[in-house]
C-alpha cells in the first residue's frame, strides 16, 4: 500500500555520511518537530537526477527555504558513499543525502519499483514530498519514465 497524505512517515533507518564515517538516521527522530522537502530519484549519477532533479533542489533551495521548509533530503536506493560522492559531484551542500541502500524506507513508502529491465534492481520511484512533523502533508509520484511532479520548481507552486 502506498503512502497517502495524512499518513505518519514509517519508521526506518537510512543512513548519510557524516564526518567520521556513515551515521545511522532513524526517521522518526530525524523528521520529528520540523518541516522537510523530500524527493527520491531512481539512482544517483543517472541521467534525469543529476542533470535535472538534484540541480533543480540545488537552484530553489533558497525558495524552499522561504516557503517553510527547513530542509531538503534526497534519497535514493543507494549506498551513502555513492550519495556522498554525487553531491559532491554536484555542489549540492545544502541537500541532506539520505542512502536507502537496502531500498527498506521506499518500500514500506509503497514507493518502491524493479529496475531490474535496465540492470538496475530494486529502486525507489521518482517522487517528492513534504513531511510536517513526521506526517506527510503533500506527495508528488512521477509516473513511468516522468519528471514533472516532483520537480522543486512543482513544489514551490504548491507550498
Amino acid at each position: 500500500m502506498t503512502i497517502t497524505v495524512g499518513d505518519r512517515l514509517p519508521e526506518a533507518t537510512l543512513t548519510k555520511v557524516g564526518t567520521d564515517g556513515p551515521e545511522p538516521v532513524d526517521t522518526a527522530d530525524y523528521f520529528k518537530g520540523r518541516r522537510v522537502a523530500v524527493f527520491a530519484v531512481p539512482g544517483a549519477f543517472t541521467p534525469t537526477c543529476s542533470a535535472r532533479h538534484l540541480p533543480g533542489y540545488v537552484d530553489k533551495a533558497g525558495e524552499l527555504k522561504e516557503k517553510g521548509i527547513d530542509e531538503i533530503v534526497c534519497t535514493s536506493v543507494n549506498d551513502p558513499f555513492v550519495l556522498g560522492a554525487w553531491s559532491k559531484s554536484a555542489n549540492a551542500d545544502g541537500i541532506t543525502m539520505l542512502a536507502d541502500g537496502n531500498g527498506t524506507f521506499a518500500e514500506a513508502l509503497g514507493l518502491d519499483m524493479d529496475g531490474s529491465k535496465f540492470g538496475m534492481g530494486k529502486r525507489s520511484q521518482r517522487y517528492s514530498m513534504v513531511v510536517n512533523d513526521g506526517v506527510v502533508e503533500s506527495l508528488n509520484v512521477e509516473g513511468p519514465g516522468e519528471f514533472k511532479v516532483s520537480s522543486a520548481e512543482h513544489m514551490i507552486g504548491n507550498l
